[in-house]
């Protein structure tokens, strides 16, 4: 058995994470967490015929906190001059794994304004963009050219999109994310996030506690608003949603 090692070239998209997590790493990013009872939520998804993610339920319901705080649509652009850029609307993006022949990818799903669409609609969006044969999604066809690029050239376009062009970078990367491993057994403990808000949690426990953490610019926010932001989402989560979620119920029985 050979004791050499060996030397692999990275992929298209993995040379667009470890761009990512070149401009990640310049953002004074700060986390918060709050446990939230949502054992009336869980049992209401149960409920519904086509169970909704847990990602989708959260992207609605922070994007309708997001209406109430514009500091969650709001990015801090250094170049031409200092400033925050905030965007009219909320766009998520949501991380969906795919299978590539040769290893597994993380696809970006942005939604615009989650907050004006039904569950539903979320879902077959994201349910769309698991099963759409990947030549097929502009997403991948973008990042897979992106990818490709000499190295100069691909970080030039991410720092002209991320420092000065503020409506590109809500267009391309959104305004917030939420992630989760969570159907693979494991929570995110942290994050380091380019964008100003940034959604991640664990698991529940057999109460229906779950740990919700929000990672954040503290450029753009500080950590008081922050913590109002939760408070809201679990008010939002438990108020809206569960009622949208209990409105499912029926016409999906059907």
């Amino acid at each position: 058995m050979s004791t050499a090692g060996k030397s692999y070239l990275l992929s298209p998209f993995r040379r667009l994470v470890v761009d990512l997590m070149h401009f990640s790493k310049q953002v004074p990013s700060v986390a918060i967490e709050r446990r939230m009872n949502l054992s009336a939520l869980a049992a209401a998804r149960s409920s519904c015929f086509h169970r909704p993610g847990w990602t989708i339920l959260f992207a609605k319901a922070f994007a309708l906190v997001a209406k109430t705080y514009p500091e969650l649509r709001r990015v801090y652009m250094p170049l031409p001059w200092t400033r925050f850029y905030e965007h009219p609307y909320s766009t998520v993006s949501l991380n969906i794994e795919r299978l590539l022949p040769d290893e597994p990818v993380v696809l970006q799903c942005l939604i615009k304004r989650p907050e004006n669409r039904s569950i539903a609609e979320i879902d077959s969006i994201v349910r769309l963009n698991q099963a759409t044969p990947l030549e097929e999604l502009r997403w991948y066809r973008r990042a897979r050219t992106m990818g490709s690029l000499p190295f100069p050239v691909r970080r030039l376009v991410w720092w002209t999109t991320l420092k000065v062009l503020g409506k590109v970078r809500c267009h391309n990367f959104g305004t917030f994310s939420v992630s989760s491993i969570a159907p693979q057994g494991a929570g995110i403990l942290q994050l380091v996030p380019v964008l100003t808000a940034s959604l991640h949690y664990g698991l529940f426990d057999d109460d229906g506690n779950l740990d919700v953490r929000l990672t954040f610019d503290h450029r753009v926010l500080d950590g008081a608003t922050a913590a109002r932001c939760l408070v809201e989402l679990e008010r939002t989560l438990l108020g809206k949603i569960l009622a949208e979620l209990h409105g499912m119920r029926p016409a999906a029985a059907a």
